[in-house]
């Protein structure tokens, strides 16, 4: 068998669909690239390692630039990872050049997950890796990805949530820290998950005589439900779960449809304590540590 000129032909054929069908290049591309890698993967078991380099070397003479040995091994290594994985077809091959520098094959298919039901572009998903996103998510998030079972509306909230101090504050209080995640709503919204919107900061509520304040009222679209956030600059406190649970009955009772999930309570902490949350009886109630940067 010819190994060379199949891998040829597949590519030439690339290159006149991209000409001629510009809507089906994506498509062209990712097909090309595994049927080029399954061919590079038989022609290796047969001539070693080094028969890459050699086609490279011919390609790039004989058909131009893109054919590094480095890009050849892409290819073969993308085939190999969609043996027991679904393509995408949503994904660029820019998107699954970057995914594939990733060990971990439950770390691609979280990060091809995002970028189907985010449409992250190229660039926003090298900001996510960078940002560790899949190693901040709780084992148990973790887990249910691995095993394909359901998520929550909490499920992805990162742990550390980072928040940008983009003025260098060396005191943080409680207002600053709310100052910091208002500046930057979007990101901080993107380190929850999916589905978040935002609503109000400092919102009012009356017990009694007295108004009370909710740092900050989310709603979440996917799963119909307020999420209410308190901001705490210290470790987390038994005192901190009875204020959200005061604030989540108010919206629950005053605010909440009947077709509406019960409201989910986001405690935002300087540090954890997780002996607070293990004896905390409403599994609606989580917490998670901020990080500055």
């Amino acid at each position: 068998m010819n190994y060379y000129n199949e891998i040829k032909n597949e590519l030439i054929n690339n290159e006149i669909n991209r000409k001629v069908k510009k809507y089906a290049i994506n498509k062209s591309d990712l097909d090309t690239y595994y049927k080029v890698g399954k061919i590079l993967s038989e022609a290796g078991k047969h001539y070693g390692e080094g028969v890459i380099k050699q086609y490279s070397i011919r390609l790039t003479s004989e058909l131009g630039k893109g054919y590094t040995e480095t890009n050849l091994k892409y290819f073969r290594q993308f085939y190999l990872f969609l043996k027991s994985h679904t393509l995408c077809d949503e994904l660029s091959w820019s998107h699954y050049r970057i995914l594939l520098s990733i060990d971990d094959d439950n770390e691609i298919d979280y990060y091809v997950l995002i970028c189907r039901q985010q449409n992250l572009s190229v660039r926003k998903l090298q900001e996510r890796i960078k940002s560790n996103e899949f190693k901040r998510l709780p084992s148990n998030t973790r887990n249910k990805i691995i095993n394909k079972i359901n998520s929550n509306v909490v499920d992805f909230v990162k742990n550390p949530i980072i928040i940008k101090n983009n003025n260098d504050y060396e005191v943080i209080s409680e207002k600053i820290l709310q100052r910091l995640i208002l500046e930057n709503i979007e990101t901080f919204l993107e380190e929850l998950g999916n589905g978040f919107t935002f609503i109000k900061s400092e919102y009012p509520i009356k017990l009694g005589k007295r108004y009370n304040y909710i740092d900050l009222l989310l709603f979440n679209i996917e799963y119909n439900c307020y999420v209410v956030v308190e901001l705490k600059v210290t470790e987390l406190r038994k005192e901190h779960i009875g204020q959200i649970q005061v604030y989540m009955n108010y919206v629950d009772e005053n605010l909440r449809k009947n077709n509406q999930d019960k409201t989910i309570g986001l405690i935002i902490c300087k540090q954890d304590n997780k002996y607070v949350i293990k004896y905390c009886s409403d599994d609606k109630i989580i917490s998670r540590e901020y990080k500055l940067v």
